[in-house]
């Protein structure tokens, strides 16, 4: 269930690098309520990873307004690293150490401390606990990541890319992961160029382009928007499979559609909703050419 609070309420945030002739943020509104996962899309180059640096601090000297449960964030002093959690794209570790002393020795930055081991069991990565990192595979590095945004027990997570590079299981561990992160409170600002996993994961979603947001909303609203509200049937008709379509709106009352169904062996029955990767390509490309 969605939080009501706000974790996060962004307001005309605008940010230029000293060495760029055009700002890379243009004024974008947006808001994390406390208890969602809140999906950050785009191609690459259009600001995601900026406005994460904004968030976790890393990136000073914008303009525009960023409160964090309230406050701005420039009052926030060190104590703020105790509450977020940060998972980069590309995983930075100690090689030549083991996965419990890269742990280890994150985990002595943090006053609050989470189990370990127990999050080792989770992404499976126990049996491996002992193994240098330069012996890890790409997957399991990125797995070790996931674990070391974990380490301090944060409220909020700010997730690149958790996924990428993951088997279908290992990726599934993961994500139920993130789903009882927010089952048990948390609230998480999700990167992703994987829409499989928007879909599943978040709540709401903005979509940036050129320094900009052009759409947000639910991953179900947006569907609806850039859908078509038809129904598309698939039946057999003299051992062919044909296909048709239908206008959703009074489909109970349409005689052609209540007769194909009464008459013919259906296959499928479809709605036309669109997918998260198409409303992704549509928006984005609308904007970067206008």
């Amino acid at each position: 269930m969605t939080g009501g609070k706000e974790m996060f309420d962004v307001k005309g945030l605008t940010f230029k690098y000293p060495q760029s002739q055009e700002p890379t943020l243009k004024n974008i509104d947006f808001t994390i309520k406390t208890g969602e996962v809140f999906g950050l899309l785009g191609p690459s180059g259009v600001g995601k990873s900026t406005t994460q640096k904004i968030l976790v601090k890393l990136l000073g000297n914008y303009k525009g307004t960023v409160l964090y449960k309230g406050k701005d964030l420039r009052s926030y002093g060190k104590g703020f690293y105790e509450e977020i959690g940060v998972g980069f794209e590309m995983p930075v570790h100690f090689a030549k150490l083991t996965a419990m002393e890269n742990l280890l020795f994150f985990s002595k930055l943090y006053r609050s401390k989470a189990d370990i081991e127990l999050l080792l069991k989770r992404v499976g990565l126990f049996d491996d606990k002992d193994k240098k990192v330069s012996e890890f595979s790409k997957g399991m590095k990125v797995r070790l990541n996931f674990v070391r945004a974990l380490l301090n027990n944060p409220q909020m997570l700010f997730l690149d890319e958790p996924t990428n590079g993951l088997d279908p299981i290992n990726a599934r561990i993961l994500k139920e992961m993130i789903k009882d992160f927010k089952a048990n409170g948390g609230t998480v600002l999700l990167t992703t160029h994987l829409m499989n996993d928007v879909d599943e994961l978040c709540d709401n979603v903005a979509f940036m382009s050129a320094g900009q947001i052009v759409e947000i909303d639910t991953p179900k609203n947006l569907k609806l928007k850039y859908g078509e509200r038809k129904v598309e049937v698939e039946y057999k008709d003299s051992g062919e499979i044909a296909k048709t379509t239908f206008d959703l709106d009074n489909l109970g009352n349409n005689e052609s559609f209540l007769s194909l169904i009464k008459t013919k062996e259906i296959v499928t029955l479809h709605s036309q909703e669109t997918t998260l990767d198409n409303i992704f390509i549509r928006v984005t490309e609308v904007k970067e050419n206008v």
